[in-house]
């Protein structure tokens, strides 16, 4: 018999209640996620829906409204799942072997949008747009989160100086999930911290970007393979030393060329990338890809204005060639003209 100092318990032994309330409730997302692979009875228990809609909840306060609790509920593991799609980063690599899609049914886009700054919440909306119009499907892409004329105060001061830029850089965050209630599946497609901040020239507002890169499908209209940028942009306004207010929260989808893709063209790039991979979330990876994404888009600009002098050079050698041509076929022909009539 064993004595009781030599007998061992392991976490499988505590009862379920207890491992339940005072244990994985203090567990953040992964590493629930790292607790339930432990074993099987441990995984019965981080499967409870309840557990996962507080982590969601604390993650992300927008999805405690009742538009995106209905949709989550639709999800083959609730917030289990939602939570497995959107707090990975995108996996740049396009899906393989996927046909290009010719048609996008009638369908809406929800977006789930969190804005935190210095780890306290600012701003959570809930919101969906139609993507069933001509109109919708023709125009360049873009969704506005705030209506018209509405803003919402930041605790930072606004300032023309370095300092308001790098505390907006620092601790605004930001989330902006995607969901696609046709196949369950959510992703995000912020970068969730700032990739830059710059000040407008004219207007003197400050533009806050969040940047993710992503490949585009054989379906879209950029061309396959092309590199892509989900961009959101916040835009800050104020006096200097007065409160820094937000006035515009938007989103767009922009190729190499800078130019804003259609609406038809982001659904599809926004669905391969919703039922594309993911992989663990890394912040100074997601800035070097936005980096590599500006300095190929610099070459393919310059690569392109080389193409276009050649081609102008091309037309007006071919123009000064036919110019040449057809006065020398009209003094020519003068001069055979001249010697006739002699």
């Amino acid at each position: 018999m064993k004595n009781d100092g030599d007998e061992k318990t392991s976490i499988i032994d505590v009862h379920p209640d207890i491992i339940q309330t005072l244990i994985l409730t203090k567990l953040d997302g992964p590493t629930l996620i790292s607790a339930s692979v432990s074993s099987s009875k441990l995984y019965n228990l981080c499967c409870d829906d309840q557990l996962w809609r507080k982590i969601c909840n604390s993650y992300w306060p927008s999805t405690s409204d009742p538009l995106i609790e209905n949709i989550i509920s639709t999800f083959p593991s609730g917030h289990r799942s939602f939570f497995s799609d959107s707090f990975p980063s995108i996996i740049r690599k396009p899906l393989v072997g996927k046909k290009p899609r010719q048609h996008i049914p009638a369908t809406e886009l929800t977006s789930a949008v969190d804005i935190h700054y210095d780890g306290n919440v600012l701003f959570s909306r809930a919101l969906i747009t139609e993507a069933k119009t001509g109109w919708f499907m023709s125009s360049p892409f873009r969704i506005e989160l705030l209506g018209h004329e509405e803003t919402f105060t930041t605790p930072e001061k606004f300032s023309d100086g370095g300092e308001c830029r790098r505390n907006l850089m620092e601790k605004m965050k930001l989330s902006w999930i995607l969901i696609d209630q046709t196949k369950n599946r959510a992703v995000n497609v912020s970068s969730l911290k700032a990739v830059s901040v710059k000040r407008h020239w004219l207007t003197g507002e400050l533009k806050v970007k969040y940047s993710t890169v992503i490949n585009s499908g054989a379906g879209a209209g950029a061309g396959a393979g092309e590199l892509l940028q989900c961009g959101i942009v916040v835009t800050c306004e104020g006096k200097e030393g007065g409160d820094l207010h937000v006035r515009e929260v938007s989103m767009q989808i922009e190729d190499m060329d800078g130019k804003v893709l259609c609406g038809k063209d982001s659904l599809v790039i926004l669905r391969d990338v919703i039922e594309g991979g993911r992989k663990k979330r890394n912040e100074n990876e997601i800035k070097e890809n936005y980096e590599n994404f500006l300095e190929l888009k610099k070459k393919w600009k310059e690569r392109k204005q080389i193409k276009e002098k050649r081609l102008d050079m091309a037309c007006i050698a071919s123009g000064i060639t036919i110019f040449i041509a057809f006065w020398t076929l009209i003094l020519v022909g003068s001069k055979s003209t001249g010697s006739y009539f002699s």
